[in-house]
């Protein structure tokens, strides 16, 4: 069974940095699209960033731009989020999800989910 894992949210003040991680196992996600999304309580799914699995370049919301970078290591199976300066704004609970449309900013057209890590940002 395919699963989508992400891991390293947690408490951080503002100003500062964590890294995400979204794992796949069971299978690689080779030509589809990987997206990073947030969830705050009350408030719709939203992109955050993504780029396909093993090959292309990144889209950022514009939120996020200059402060987040995606990365990936294709040996480890494995995306990152690495999010610099942290804002309370920022707050969510934060998804990795692969479906097949490039650049998709639609939750509904990802396939695979994670089960969410939350990032806390303290003012």
């Amino acid at each position: 069974q395919v699963q989508l894992g992400e891991s390293g949210g947690g408490l951080v003040q503002a100003g500062g940095s964590l890294r995400l991680s979204c794992t796949a196992s069971a299978r690689t996600f080779g030509g589809r699209y990987m997206g990073w999304f947030r969830q705050a309580p009350g408030r719709e799914r939203e992109f955050v960033a993504g780029f396909g699995w093993t090959i292309g370049g990144p889209t950022y919301a514009d939120s996020v731009k200059g402060r987040f970078t995606i990365s990936r290591d294709n040996a480890k199976n494995t995306v990152y989020l690495q999010m610099n300066s942290l804002q309370p704004g920022d707050t969510a609970l934060y998804y990795c999800a692969v479906g097949n449309t490039w650049s998709s900013l639609r939750p509904s057209t990802y396939d695979y989910w994670g089960q969410g890590t939350q990032v806390t940002v303290s003012s």
